[in-house]
């Protein structure tokens, strides 16, 4: 190590106070982190790309500092899918600490990943309090049934107003109106589902309806319309 001649000339201060680390709540426990190897915490965090053209929300399960489950979620930008495709390879495995400082290909999953390492080296995951946090495949529960990522997808114009396409139910098939065509309702085929269905050999038709719901007060409509083409 080397020393400016001023700082090398001068006498020595004996170091009196000796703070500790504030201690951060992880997984049940209040711990000392002084080492990568001390992190633990399952976390969410956003990020996004600089020209803001898409999003994406990434969920770390970190034990003893390691990766060890990510689940990489995008919207916006087709390019990024296939980001977050090779992301959900790169992550597993490093420590915060290297994935920190990867390209993970997309400028949105790359602040995602900024975003939760402070969350996770200051103590605010979602698994602080929890004693020993949440297994391994937690992120999935995220997803649900059907493994697809919460999604609402809502568009509307001044001219012919509000247009539901997508809720967390699934992939709106009908709207339902009122008598003054304010909407009450929507019918929803969970696409999840239906896709199970189909692979364990049922017709696609009949995997469709049982894969259909309703909400909302969609048996007294006056009116239903299908969103994408009325």
């Amino acid at each position: 190590m080397i020393y400016s001649t001023e700082v090398d000339r001068m006498c020595c201060v004996t170091k009196g106070a000796n703070h500790q680390s504030a201690p951060i709540p992880e997984e049940g426990k209040w711990v000392r982190a002084k080492e990568i190897k001390d992190i633990s915490g399952l976390t969410h965090g956003i990020g996004w790309c600089a020209p803001q053209q898409g999003a994406c929300k990434l969920t770390l399960n970190v034990k003893d500092g390691i990766i060890q489950e990510a689940l990489v979620e995008t919207i916006g930008c087709s390019g990024m899918t296939h980001s977050a495709a090779m992301a959900s390879e790169i992550l597993p495995g490093k420590t915060i600490l290297e994935a920190l400082n990867t390209d993970l290909v997309c400028d949105a999953i790359n602040t995602a990943m900024r975003e939760l390492f402070l969350q996770i080296v200051y103590g605010r995951t979602q698994t602080a309090f929890s004693e020993g946090g949440l297994p391994i495949g937690a992120g999935l529960e995220d997803l649900g049934k059907g493994l697809r990522s919460q999604v609402g997808t809502m568009y509307g114009t001044k001219a012919k107003g509000t247009r539901y396409l997508e809720m967390a139910e699934g992939y709106v098939t009908n709207v339902a109106l009122d008598e003054n065509n304010e909407v009450i309702g929507y019918k929803f085929v969970h696409l999840g589902k239906m896709m199970e269905m189909i692979g364990k050999g049922m017709d696609a038709n009949e995997a469709k309806e049982k894969a259909t719901g309703q909400y909302g007060r969609f048996d007294e409509a006056v009116k239903v319309i299908d969103p994408r083409h009325e």
